[in-house]
């Protein structure tokens, strides 16, 4: 059997899984908070033929090897975390994050983070306003538990610090603190954190434990901004042109399997 079959099918394969995570990227383009991925490769075992050989008591060695590679695999997903463009929408419960950080969500009896600020208000059974996620998962704040507004405080005087401390402006005018600020924190490797959907992401052993801002442990704080919505940082012009570049890639691999095939149908054509 020709290596060649086997090389070009891993191909095949892996630019078709190419072109699945492109298509994610394409269809996350106006996702809030969404970063983009990108497909790495590594190549397979190598088949040593012959061995180079660069002893200088031996006057015929070989100066390069003669290897035949077997083809290439998917190896990871790496998730690109540059900022996207800012989108102002004077939506008071809007938010975007200027820097490193991550929102944290109470999802169950789990944190999840996430980079998506179009929260909603949630009226709870005692009559306070829970900051949530389209979804209803509750925002937390710096003590870790879920952001809860007083009754009486107007959503159209809210206010927002860059440092996520709440505020309002009372019926005297007065600004008036709130004693809660919204929880930002940060990874040492944000690429390893595991993305779960609903633009949520779950802290693993790679990206480290999650440090508050509000510690100061971290080396840059972020700042938060009110009535702005971050958006994805897919550019399409570039998805598109790894799109063809990975179709290309794809029909070539098919067109090695085809010739391969013809030539394999020539040797044994060879004995009629």
């Amino acid at each position: 059997m020709m290596r060649s079959l086997w090389t070009a099918a891993s191909g095949m394969t892996s630019q078709q899984q190419n072109v699945d995570v492109i298509s994610n990227n394409l269809a996350n383009v106006n996702t809030y908070g969404y970063k983009k991925e990108r497909l790495e490769f590594k190549s397979l075992l190598y088949e040593t033929m012959k061995r180079a050989d660069r002893d200088p008591a031996n006057p015929v060695g070989r100066p390069v090897n003669l290897q035949v590679g077997h083809g290439v695999r998917p190896i990871a997903t790496s998730r690109i975390f540059t900022t996207g463009n800012f989108q102002t929408t004077d939506n008071v419960l809007d938010f975007a994050i200027e820097g490193k950080g991550f929102f944290a969500v109470q999802r169950g009896d789990m944190v999840a983070y996430s980079r998506d600020g179009a929260f909603k208000i949630s009226v709870n059974e005692d009559g306070t306003l829970g900051i949530v996620t389209a979804e209803g998962l509750p925002i937390l704040n710096t003590d870790g538990d879920p952001v809860e507004l007083p009754e009486d405080v107007a959503l159209d005087r809210l206010i927002v610090e860059t440092t996520g401390q709440l505020t309002y402006i009372d019926i005297d005018n007065q600004l008036q603190d709130l004693g809660i600020t919204i929880e930002i924190v940060q990874f040492s490797n944000p690429q390893g954190l595991e993305a779960i959907g609903q633009n949520l992401y779950f802290m693993t052993p790679a990206s480290g434990e999650a440090v508050p801002e509000s510690t100061g442990e971290t080396l840059t704080t972020s700042n938060l901004r009110q009535g702005v919505l971050e958006m994805s940082n897919v550019q399409i012009a570039e998805e598109m042109v790894n799109l063809i570049v990975a179709q290309r890639g794809y029909e070539l691999n098919s067109r090695a399997i085809s010739t391969s095939d013809d030539m394999l149908n020539t040797a044994n054509n060879l004995k009629r």
